[in-house]
């Protein structure tokens, strides 16, 4: 009996301080006053693009932007397109094609939107769905647990943390998922940006 509880003790001492180094580690909360981004959407692999050229149906069609980030058309290959607004897309397309056409005037108008990698939102960890999503205009937490299902019975959520870069610099934040989601606090919902990462934990006991 005394081996027994000599090993339990052990195993305890062992344990304890490793659950207690990731645990101890807080991060200052996100601001209830942080505010969305204004910002154009980028374009980025995986979109689809429709390309209109006034007066030039032959070359008007949609087309897909592929992984390495271009788009090919008929008189136009290999334009890169990632990165780059609608706008500033279509005025690359009319130099190209002004080799072949006199004054084109283009317009792209996006139609199935991923954007850049750069851009995205990720969920990693205890989510039901863990996946990379679209960012969308002020969009918030609660957007982003609604798209990937929730947390799962697992979660814990009051210990998620959104990693952002700042300036260049990686900073992260605690938020406050359970509180949100199952105890209907909407003062834990707060704004995302692009390139945010929500990492969710499990909880151990």
């Amino acid at each position: 009996m005394h081996i027994g509880i000599i090993k339990r003790l052990a195993f305890f001492a062992i344990v304890f301080p490793v659950f207690s180094l990731g645990g101890c580690k807080t991060f200052p909360p996100l601001s209830p006053d942080e505010q969305y981004l204004a910002h154009d959407y980028l374009i980025g692999p995986g979109d689809n693009v429709d390309i209109i050229v006034w007066r030039n149906p032959e070359v008007s069609m949609a087309v897909p932007v592929r992984p390495d980030g271009k788009i090919t058309t008929p008189l136009v290959e290999d334009l890169p397109a990632s990165g780059k607004t609608s706008t500033q897309l279509a005025r690359d397309i009319e130099v190209a094609l002004s080799k072949y056409i006199q004054q084109p005037v283009v317009t792209v108008v996006v139609t199935e939107f991923v954007g850049p990698y750069t851009e995205q939102i990720r969920v990693i960890g205890e989510a039901a769905k863990p996946q990379a999503l679209p960012y969308r205009e002020e969009m918030t937490l609660m957007d982003v647990l609604i798209e990937v299902g929730g947390m799962t019975e697992f979660a814990a959520g009051n210990k998620a943390r959104i990693v952002r870069n700042i300036n260049g610099k990686q900073q992260q934040f605690s938020v406050r998922l359970d509180d949100l989601i199952r105890d209907g606090d909407i003062t834990a919902n707060m704004p995302v940006r692009q390139g945010d990462v929500l990492v969710i934990p499990e909880s151990f006991f």
